[in-house]
């Protein structure tokens, strides 16, 4: 794996992890699920690339929902939540950007389930869906996010 572009930990420090390569795009998730995961009004998310991921200290549990679909993993000591796999999406890994210092990457470029969303959270991300964008959305998003990245 090439040099870290970035390195995070959770809260305690004693799980690490490290990306090679900038996020492919951030977004927020209104879903209920993710509100009562980060006991807020949604959830941050940095897509990054698998290839470009490690945990290069602890062993993150699993934890939240743990069907087949959703993967997620947290510090064992201090129950930070991480990231998540997502079956079907083997090609990205969705951490929490705010494990990093870097604060563009906690903006989130598209935002997600809407339709759970509390009244009153509001986020600055440029596209918004009612449930999760459609498959074939994906390709113009994610060319849109790199345009504006730069």
């Amino acid at each position: 794996m090439p040099t870290p572009l970035a390195a995070g930990t959770c809260r305690c420090g004693n799980t690490r992890i490290e990306i090679s390569a900038p996020p492919v795009m951030t977004a927020a998730c209104h879903c209920r699920g993710c509100q009562k995961m980060s006991s807020g009004a949604f959830s941050l998310t940095a897509m990054i690339p698998a290839g470009a991921f490690r945990v290069v200290g602890g062993e993150p549990v699993r934890g939240g929902i743990r069907g087949p679909q959703l993967d997620h993993r947290f510090c064992p000591d201090c129950m930070t939540w991480m990231f998540t796999r997502i079956a079907g999406m083997d090609h990205l890994v969705n951490v929490r950007p705010t494990m990093f210092d870097i604060a563009e990457w906690t903006v989130p470029f598209v935002e997600t389930m809407t339709a759970e969303k509390l009244p009153w959270a509001t986020t600055p991300a440029r596209r918004s869906y009612k449930a999760f964008p459609p498959e074939e959305d994906f390709p113009a998003l994610l060319s849109e996010f790199a345009a504006e990245r730069g």
